[in-house]
């Protein structure tokens, strides 16, 4: 679908920056008896909420392509009974209904999926739905990963709910080993100031609440908005052209393909440190962001990496 990666990111963006935009009547449907009878415990999210849920889990959706991976990385790909219209990784994911985007998920479809639980990002938490999947007994987990730490405690979170907390724990053992090596070979001296940009025409970037500014960091550079408020800032080409960065990367997506004019005079532009990442993997806190931490870093210190 044309320009579908870019439309994915901004739709991610603006979720962030409105996390509460739907707004519109309670629907009434009957109540769901997922929590009947059955054994429950007790887990937090990443909003400090205590959330009550079956103590084992059959039947789960997803309302975001990081979580969908997540689970499908610890082997409970089988347990999604339900995932996004933007959840294209793994290929498997086709194979599973699909409950709208994630701006505006069909909850008449979700219940009707008789989930156990719905995983959440932040940036897909509507006030409105998660009031609706309270009056059916669905229990919702919130993540919101704001450092690649955090990323591996979204992975160890679900992995203890979908029951695969062993495999779990492996795989953020293995990521842990291949950030080390990364983190070895890149000197803080040596560090590259960095530009990220996810749009051409409307300069959405990273700011100091994205975990992509600590990935940046991690892989031996500095992300030049990494004091800037907010996780995904838009700026202004003025602020732009002060920022004055060393190397840009930009999300590979259609319409964004080359730095914007307020680069131009920039030392990425004059010295062509220009790299591209795939726009899915950067873009979702799930394990794959591994690989774009070692891409960046190959990117940035090819030298070390030879």
């Amino acid at each position: 679908m044309k320009n579908f990666k870019l439309k994915y990111f901004v739709t991610t963006i603006w979720l962030i920056v409105f996390g509460l935009i739907l707004a519109g009547c309670r629907i009434e449907i009957p109540k769901s008896d997922n929590l009947t009878n059955a054994p429950t415990r007790e887990i937090t999210d990443d909003l400090g909420r205590r959330v009550q849920i079956p103590a084992q889990i059959k039947r789960a959706v997803s309302l975001a392509p990081n979580l969908t991976e997540i689970v499908f990385s610890v082997g409970a790909g089988d347990k999604l009974v339900g995932v996004t219209s933007f959840c294209n990784y793994p290929q498997e994911t086709q194979k599973i209904p699909k409950i709208g985007d994630t701006i505006s998920p069909n909850i008449e479809t979700i219940i009707a999926l008789k989930p156990q639980i719905v995983l959440v990002s932040t940036s897909s938490q509507i006030e409105n739905f998660t009031k609706t999947l309270d009056a059916q007994n669905i229990a919702y987990f919130v993540t919101n990963p704001q450092t690649l730490d955090d990323i591996y405690k979204s992975i160890h979170q679900i992995g203890d709910i979908v029951g695969k907390k062993e495999k779990a724990d492996e795989i953020v053992g293995t990521l842990k080993k291949r950030v080390a090596d990364v983190e070895a070979r890149t000197n803080a001296a040596d560090d590259v100031r960095v530009f990220m940009q996810f749009s051409k025409d409307s300069l959405f970037t990273i700011g100091k609440d994205s975990y992509m500014t600590d990935l940046i960091n991690r892989a031996g550079g500095i992300s030049v908005t990494k004091d800037v408020v907010t996780a995904y800032p838009q700026l202004s080409k003025e602020t732009a052209l002060a920022l004055n960065p060393e190397a840009i990367i930009l999300s590979d997506s259609e319409d964004n393909q080359s730095p914007n004019d307020a680069f131009k005079n920039s030392p990425a532009v004059k010295n062509n440190k220009i790299f591209k990442i795939n726009a899915d993997i950067i873009s979702r806190p799930a394990p794959r962001i591994i690989d774009a931490l070692e891409q960046i870093a190959k990117s940035l210190h090819p030298k070390s990496f030879e």
